[in-house]
């Protein structure tokens, strides 16, 4: 077995270039990602009580949530902006649509697009969870400080940019 060579020179392990530690990610950014999913787990972890109190999951509440801010989505639009699958929005609409909830009436303009409406049992369901939805909100608030939750929306949606 031949002896081991000695480096001819010693490695400059401040010099980025010849640093192979010095590619890898800052461990910040290696943690991100469980970062923003424990967040996004405390935030849930206050709203799904109080959602499963009125008998709707995250996601249901996502579809009543948008359509009540823009009146009428098409399934595309709505799967977009509640950042639900396709295949998992279907099934979701059509349990909404079976509580009367939800609406589904055929474009006009486009015969095989379908746009989505609160009806008015939707439009009771989202007020009458408004208040304890607010509620939560301003816990969270109180907790965190409205300063540092618009520093994090900000800095949030640059990242989302990325």
């Amino acid at each position: 077995m031949p002896p081991l060579k000695r480096p001819s020179a010693p490695r400059d392990t401040k010099s980025p270039a010849s640093n192979p530690a010095s590619e890898l990610p800052h461990e910040a950014t290696k943690a991100m990602p469980i970062a923003l999913l424990r967040a996004r787990e405390a935030l849930m972890s206050r709203f799904r009580p109080m959602l499963a109190e009125h008998d709707f999951t995250s996601q249901q509440w996502r579809v009543i949530r948008l359509l009540n801010e823009h009146s009428t989505l098409d399934a595309a639009q709505l799967a977009e902006k509640a950042f639900i699958l396709p295949p998992s929005l279907t099934r979701i609409l059509a349990n909404l649509e079976t509580r009367d909830l939800v609406t589904r009436v055929q474009s006009s303009s486009d015969r095989r697009r379908y746009l989505f409406t609160l009806t008015a049992p939707g439009e009771e369901a989202f007020r009458k969870i408004s208040p304890d939805r607010i509620k939560v909100y301003k816990e969270i608030e109180a907790y965190f400080g409205k300063e540092k939750i618009n520093l994090l929306l900000g800095l949030l949606d640059e990242l989302a940019q990325f």
